[in-house]
């Protein structure tokens, strides 16, 4: 449906899953600090080296190790770079945003204030569109600004964060009768028990799609193997990690950016893996005090609370085009319109898993304009020839 990589299930979904191959062995690569240094380095020495910091722990911590590199080495301290949306006051963050960089004792910090320009079918993220095509996920074109910021230079991100400290968390067992005889059960069984009961909830989708939106989920939650390593090795290699790092390096080499992500390096994560206790750490934050309790304050290696950005993307030019839309441009196999429809122009903003929908609406409208002119074009040709 529309040439990316996604599937089209996965396009009016916004849910990758799977892996992108099997998984290597992750290497021990020594101490975690050492390894996530070597990560950080290259970046500090093409300067200027910017950090997309949003103020949550995992940019916070990028942020921190950066800056203690730079020290150590006499480079160019990070300019930590924040995206503001004026209208979406759940996205705020920049009480913990001023308290990292007044504990870093950074002097540059760009803030850029955003209205309706980063909405997913707004400026940004439409000459995006038209110039890549459909990218996952649908708020990629967020770091355009900052990459505007980093020009030349280079761009670190907090991305893999949740991924990283997830798969280095101890897995409880089963505990009840029920759940053990589950996982004695045979695998289709399970499959279908587990889709059943723990679906994600998708209710602008028909039954087939949510049945197999659901069986997907599924599948991908009992490939988990419970051997920390293994489950580590997964997880690195998930498939939209993949593709949205992806989407972001075509980002960067529009503005001749070098682009790294620390917090999904291999040698990064080799390394937590071999220091990590038995099993895994014990949650979050056990293992953000291990990894970073020397650059950071611990009540922010132990918040809980994240912003939510989905009143920033879905603005004025977002609800315009939702409200307008006739059905086109999606599969009919898979989507329920009318609940879609219903969702889209209802009161709240939507979901973000229908982010990717609507920018493929808006993909589509652009193919049937340029096939119009097209059309039209040649209609005047021949007209001009008779």
């Amino acid at each position: 449906m529309t040439g990316s990589p996604l599937t089209d299930l996965e396009v009016v979904t916004s849910m990758p899953f799977g892996a992108s191959s099997a998984p290597p062995r992750l290497l021990a690569a020594g101490d975690p600090r050492a390894a996530i240094e070597a990560a950080i380095l290259p970046a500090l020495q093409r300067g200027p080296c910017v950090v997309s910091f949003s103020g949550g722990r995992d940019s916070s911590a990028v942020l921190a190790v950066a800056a203690a590199v730079a020290r150590r080495e006499g480079l160019p301290l990070p300019i930590a770079a924040t995206n503001r949306f004026v209208a979406a006051p759940a996205s705020d963050e920049r009480e913990w945003q001023e308290l990292v960089v007044r504990h870093l004792g950074l002097a540059d910090w760009v803030r850029l204030e955003h209205d309706d320009d980063l909405d997913i079918v707004g400026p940004v993220a439409t000459a995006v569109l038209r110039r890549h095509g459909l990218l996952w996920p649908f708020n990629a074109h967020f770091h355009v600004p900052l990459l505007e910021v980093a020009r030349g230079g280079s761009l670190l991100t907090g991305i893999a964060g949740d991924e990283l400290f997830n798969a280095a968390s101890s897995r409880p067992g089963p505990t009840r009768l029920a759940a053990r005889a589950l996982a004695c059960a045979p695998r289709q069984l399970r499959i279908r028990a587990r889709a059943h009961r723990h679906g994600p909830a998708a209710p602008w989708l028909s039954r087939p799609a949510r049945r197999r939106l659901h069986r997907a989920a599924a599948v991908e939650h009992l490939a988990e193997p419970g051997n920390l390593d293994a489950r580590m090795a997964l997880w690195h290699t998930l498939r939209y990690l993949e593709i949205g790092t992806a989407s972001l390096a075509l980002l960067a080499r529009d503005a001749d950016v070098h682009l790294a992500h620390p917090l999904w390096d291999a040698a990064f994560w080799g390394a937590v893996a071999a220091s990590a206790p038995l099993g895994g750490f014990v949650g979050r934050t056990s293992a953000m005090r291990a990894l970073f309790g020397d650059v950071l304050p611990d009540n922010v290696l132990s918040r809980v609370d994240k912003a939510a950005f989905n009143d920033a993307f879905w603005r004025t030019p977002s609800r315009e085009l939702a409200g307008s839309w006739n059905g086109e441009a999606l599969p009919e196999a898979l989507i329920d319109r009318s609940a879609l429809r219903r969702i889209w122009t209802s009161a709240a903003a939507p979901p973000g898993q229908t982010f990717t929908a609507l920018q493929a609406v808006w993909l589509g409208r652009q193919r049937l304009a340029r096939s119009a002119r097209a059309h039209g074009s040649q209609e005047l040709l021949a007209g001009s020839l008779d």
